[in-house]
């Protein structure tokens, strides 16, 4: 009973309930054998099995996408030490939390003890508070643990990444995904309450994400339909999240690779599956018809002539469209292109010849070939010996066109394929003339 001044609460009377935990963090690997998709760095000679082996963790920086275990992992090399796990957002985290972080495992190390600093999203530091870790890091003070989605090249200092070995997660695939959702109905001592189609779109709908798909198979574990759902229940009952894309970051890139890659393989039906996943992921229509345009003149080149004018009426219909109609007119284009004859001889020519003018300097055209409007210039001989190419009569001269000091180059080298055929045809003809015409 309570007094007028008693000030105990009745939450103090009874036993704190702990907060409800997600489904994701209940099942959160106890050990590195529970650990799914990563065989390739825990299992036989994998990097991280030699190293709890041993008992010695090395400074490493974990690359991959979100929900694959970069925070699980670092959380279970701890266990296999006697290091202090400490862990810090680069997220949350400024100079003044470093310094902390850094002082307290000084004081630690004098104590005997070292820490393993894991810092998620590491990429977010900017470069000089990346520095800040390499005196630590070179000293022993602490095992650094990164984690970041971003590629380490670009977003990581040099000097930092060359001290920690760069170990690359995979995204869980759906062998891994399968068997986290066994475990969340082993735990829950009940099936998932879906159909076996719309079992696997929830696979799909992860994106390689265990967290994220731990997160929807919580929601329908939840849900208050009796039976089954299939695929329609599931996505009214779960908003699909957008595809892993950012316009600015390695995913743009690795995207439009393949986009290009798959049209200079010349597999339509590929092209057309990265072009859906970067328009589903926001990329602008704008990006990709230059894109495609660049395919153009790069890969297919005068082996169909036509390609590039398609490729810019296409991007003209997208201007005068916009999205989605527009689009089409970009699909069109990008199916015309990888189904078009390749060539990239007018590329490699264009390159090669770029380099001989480098090479060569000022050299002056051959003489013969030069206008001479006045008569200074036709005393010292411009013009003189100049053939007129439509007086022979084959329309070809023969003429050397290069410069006196340079021997004739050969850079342009057309293909035996689509209209490039007949432009091979046509060089070989000259060819046997001008050589003709030097005996």
């Amino acid at each position: 009973m309570h007094t007028l001044f008693d000030t105990t609460t009745e939450s103090e009377n009874v036993e704190e309930q702990e907060a409800p935990r997600p489904l994701a963090d209940i099942l959160r690997p106890a050990a590195l054998d529970d650990v799914v998709g990563q065989d390739h760095i825990l299992q036989g000679d994998g990097a991280l099995k030699r190293m709890t082996d041993q008992g010695r963790i090395s400074s490493l920086i974990f690359w991959g996408p979100p929900g694959c275990g970069k925070t699980t992992l670092a959380r279970l090399l701890a266990q296999h030490t006697d290091l202090h796990f400490e862990a810090i957002s680069a997220v949350f985290s400024g100079v003044a939390d470093l310094r902390k972080v850094f002082e307290s495992a000084k004081h630690r190390r004098r104590m005997g003890r070292g820490t393993l600093l894991f810092v998620d999203e590491i990429h977010r530091f900017n470069r000089a508070q990346q520095d800040a870790f390499l005196p630590y890091v070179e000293d022993g003070t602490v095992t650094l643990v990164g984690a970041t989605t971003e590629n380490p090249s670009f977003e990581l200092n040099a000097a930092l990444l060359s001290r920690c070995q760069l170990l690359v997660l995979n995204r869980l695939d759906e062998t891994a995904l399968e068997t986290l959702l066994q475990r969340a109905e082993k735990h829950l001592n009940r099936p998932l309450p879906l159909t076996p189609d719309a079992r696997m779109a929830i696979v799909r709908m992860a994106d390689g994400d265990g967290r994220y798909m731990l997160g929807l198979a919580e929601q329908v574990f939840q849900s208050q339909k009796k039976g089954a759902l299939d695929t329609a229940d599931l996505i009214k009952l779960v908003q699909k999240r957008a595809p892993l894309y950012d316009k600015t970051q390695e995913s743009h890139y690795n995207l439009i690779s393949a986009l290009h890659k798959s049209v200079r393989g010349s597999d339509a039906d590929a092209a057309l599956y990265w072009f859906a996943r970067m328009l589903d992921g926001g990329e602008d229509p704008r990006f990709i018809a230059r894109r495609i345009t660049r395919m153009a003149v790069e890969d297919i080149g005068l082996a169909d002539p036509q390609a590039l004018q398609l490729c810019i009426a296409a991007w003209d219909t997208y201007e005068r469209l916009g999205s989605p109609e527009g689009e089409l007119a970009l699909a069109e284009a990008l199916v015309y292109m990888a189904t078009a004859p390749k060539s990239n001889a007018v590329y490699t020519a264009y390159k090669a010849a770029r380099n001989a003018a480098k090479e060569t300097g000022s050299l002056m055209p051959p003489k013969h070939i030069l206008n001479a409007p006045t008569k200074m210039m036709k005393d010292i001989g411009y013009g003189a010996g100049y053939a007129y190419d439509h007086d022979t009569e084959e329309g070809f001269s023969g003429q050397n066109y290069f410069p006196d000091e340079m021997p004739r180059e050969s850079f342009y080298r057309p293909v035996e394929r689509g209209f490039e055929r007949e432009v091979k045809k046509r060089m070989d003809y000259w060819h046997k003339l001008r050589e003709e015409k030097k005996a």
